[in-house]
């Protein structure tokens, strides 16, 4: 069985953060001729479903950058959650660096989840980080988080590096990024490539070829498992360089384009 596993945001979806009616027909077509479909994302899953063209798939949903897997009938198989004294550490470094935090849980996110940012201005998102209470988190019951999502202004991005340095030498953590301004912190057995073979592993399916599709810093890891890599037009250079193929941007129904062109799959 040949494998697909597709990224959302930047892949997927295009800039209006819609899955275009040709995107949804290569996929139906994908499923007509047998091909293990996945979508591997770091949303959380309420922000994966929400869309229709998600809902009628019937197929698995890795979240949360490979740290809670869902079956094809919305059942969890698998998670992979950071525990309360490293989430504590981890949150006390990062406002330390002055840094916006998100937080995933079981409850959902605090004070959000990363979607709804996208049409907040600097104000709007100010007044939400600054009302927000993180020790509120640690009062929900049998609480479990998965992610932490350090966030700064787009003029900030040299934060970044600053997080990611203040970070390395923590064992229990899996860090990447999904845009150029953030980092996303799971737990180091929390990886889209290793929820790849993972799924395999649980289902005792045998992936004769995985094809990877993505654009950001989160995708290296499916890159990494996978036998043919496909990087978007619209990703850095950075990660364009690890992908053996370079498709068309997300406006432009890259995924389309390299799954009828470039792969010849469909």
């Amino acid at each position: 069985m040949k494998c697909l596993s597709i990224d959302l945001d930047g892949t997927l979806l295009n800039s209006k953060h819609e899955i275009t009616e040709e995107s949804s027909k290569a996929i139906k077509e994908l499923q007509d001729q047998g091909y293990q479909l996945i979508l591997n994302t770091g949303r959380a899953y309420r922000d994966v479903i929400k869309y229709d063209a998600v809902k009628g798939l019937d197929i698995p949903i890795f979240c949360i950058n490979g740290s809670v897997l869902y079956d094809e009938e919305g059942e969890i198989l698998y998670e992979a959650s950071l525990p309360i004294d490293v989430y504590k550490e981890l949150l006390q470094e990062l406002s330390q660096l002055g840094v916006r935090v998100l937080v995933y849980t079981n409850h959902g996110g605090f004070p959000s989840t990363l979607p709804p940012l996208h049409n907040m201005d600097e104000g709007e998102l100010d007044e939400l980080f600054n009302a927000f209470n993180y020790d509120d988190i640690l009062e929900q019951d049998s609480l479990t988080i998965y992610k932490l999502i350090a966030l700064v202004r787009y003029e900030q991005v040299e934060l970044i590096d600053e997080v990611k340095k203040a970070l390395a030498g923590n064992e229990h953590i899996s860090m990447a990024s999904s845009f150029p301004n953030n980092v996303e912190i799971t737990s180091n057995e929390a990886q889209k490539g290793k929820a790849i073979m993972r799924y395999q592993q649980m289902t005792g399916k045998q992936f004769t070829e995985i094809y990877a599709f993505g654009d950001g810093g989160n995708d290296l890891a499916q890159f990494e498992v996978a036998t043919k890599s496909v990087a978007m037009g619209n990703a850095p250079l950075s990660i364009q360089e690890k992908a053996d193929i370079i498709t068309k941007t997300n406006d432009e129904d890259g995924f389309v384009y390299s799954v009828r062109h470039l792969l010849s799959l469909i």
